[in-house]
């Protein structure tokens, strides 16, 4: 049976940090900011990034990408697998940091992060089967074989959508590391709280440090730094503001970044089939050329 609490006892008013390589260290900047509920209330505050969080997680995510992108397809997909078992076990506390975050019926966030959960196995099955749907044989008239081979583009920072702050979050990071990439996420600036669960949920499970960084904070100051920056491949611009998005588009044309727009109409959907489409946005294409009969 569960203790009673006591009028007497004072709440315990959590300060969460960032995800950064594996651990989980305050702002750099000391700041934090206030997270409330749905209906206005007090949930717990959370720690506002700062350029130099966005940049050590820059570093973290570029150190662990050559293990990572190096792995094979059915260690991927195993760690992504097992992430899905995590959440399951914990699928009473993201239910209620939906209902509180986003202010849904309970009926409708069981249902969320259900999906958000499957999604995880959807894109789990997927890393074994990317080389065949993005790459093959080609066609030549010569005494060559042919191959085109899909490889991950590196790191690459995703803007979270805001509206959506799980399975929004989930269908935008999984393909990103299904394929092999490492990612910096900025996540919901409103709704953050069930990005930080699915980071100790990260942390316990079998993904190596680095591969995902979470940063909590305001968007529209730690976009453009990760626009910018330099060892940053491609971008994805999902939650970004639509006021600020041509400038993040005309900061990444600096390094050439891949970027992924933000959706025309606003936040999508996510209830819907993921498809596809994510797994092949941060691919690129290497052409190999081999002569026959040597």
């Amino acid at each position: 049976m569960p203790e009673r609490v006591t009028a007497s006892r004072a709440p315990v008013r959590k300060t969460y940090k960032l995800y950064i390589g594996g651990a989980f260290p305050r702002s750099e900047s000391a700041r934090s900011y206030v997270v409330d509920s749905a209906r206005g209330g007090f949930l717990a505050n959370a720690a506002q990034a700062s350029r130099k969080d966005a940049r050590d997680a820059v570093v973290a995510a570029r150190k662990a990408f050559g293990k990572w992108s190096q792995a094979t397809a059915y260690n991927r997909g195993q760690v992504l697998y097992r992430i899905a078992e995590m959440l399951e076990g914990r699928r009473a506390e993201f239910i209620d940091a939906v209902v509180a975050g986003e202010g849904v019926s309970a009926r409708t966030a069981r249902s969320t992060v259900d999906r958000a959960i499957d999604r995880w196995v959807w894109y789990a099955g997927w890393t074994d089967k990317i080389a065949q749907v993005f790459g093959g044989t080609n066609p030549v008239a010569g005494p060559y074989f042919d191959f085109s081979v899909p490889e991950p583009t590196g790191v690459v920072a995703v803007v979270a959508p805001q509206r959506s702050s799980l399975l929004g979050l989930v269908s935008v990071v999984a393909p990103v590391v299904a394929s092999g990439n490492t990612t910096v996420v900025v996540a919901s600036e409103r709704r953050p709280l069930p990005a930080i669960a699915l980071a100790e949920v990260l942390a316990t499970s079998d993904l190596p440090g680095g591969v995902i960084n979470l940063l909590t904070g305001i968007t529209t100051e730690l976009a453009p730094w990760l626009a910018s920056h330099m060892d940053v491949n491609a971008i994805d611009l999902t939650g970004a503001d639509p006021k600020q998005s041509t400038d993040l588009e005309r900061r990444s044309a600096d390094n050439i970044k891949r970027v992924l727009r933000a959706p025309a109409g606003g936040e999508p959907s996510w209830t819907g089939d993921p498809g596809v489409s994510r797994l092949g946005a941060f691919l690129e294409t290497k052409t190999v050329w081999h002569p026959m009969g040597i």
